[in-house]
């Protein structure tokens, strides 16, 4: 029974503390908020927990699970940022940075590191608040603005067209060349 509630904690904490960063996340409608967050960070705690509980705690296995992890949470992460083609602009990269650290935090929850986890988790959404405030105070060139494009001006006010600077002029092989 000790030990069913032992993971219970670990899952509810991990799921606890990834959605406090995930609603913040949320109250500000980003792309991936709540449940994505209290998903990466479950999935995260019951992956070093399955660990634990097949393996025992040793060392190196926990640190193959926390690679693992840590490399395939790019993904998702990878799937939150987008190129803005008409901007000089990348989106998404905080909200990235953010489910790579809630996967972080779901981790430390199934490693039981429950101090460490709710301090990351506290220090992320202070972060994550604290700084979207102060950024308002910022000169528009060293702050991201609404579109996410780093101060810089607008290369195109309306649709895309391509001229001949803008592409390949020579064939790419010789069938191309005839």
């Amino acid at each position: 029974m000790e030990d069913a509630l032992s993971l219970l904690l670990s899952l509810g904490a991990a799921a606890f503390f990834g959605g406090l960063i995930g609603l913040e996340r949320e109250l500000h409608r980003e792309w991936a908020g709540l449940r994505t967050h209290m998903l990466v960070a479950l999935g995260s705690a019951l992956f070093v927990l399955i660990g634990v509980e097949m393996m025992g705690p040793t060392q190196a296995d926990l640190s193959r699970i926390i690679q693992g992890i840590a490399a395939g949470i790019g993904f998702i992460g990878a799937g939150t940022i987008l190129k803005l083609p008409d901007h000089l602009a990348v989106k998404g990269l905080t909200t990235a940075a953010s489910i790579w650290l809630v996967a972080a935090v779901g981790a430390a929850c199934g490693a039981r590191l429950y101090l460490l986890a709710g301090v990351s988790a506290v220090m992320s959404v202070t972060i994550l608040h604290a700084v979207r405030k102060l950024e308002i105070h910022l000169p528009s060139g060293s702050r991201h603005d609404s579109l996410g494009t780093m101060g810089e001006p607008e290369r195109h006010s309306g649709p895309t067209e391509l001229t001949s600077h803008d592409t390949k002029t020579e064939p790419a092989n010789e069938d191309e060349k005839a």
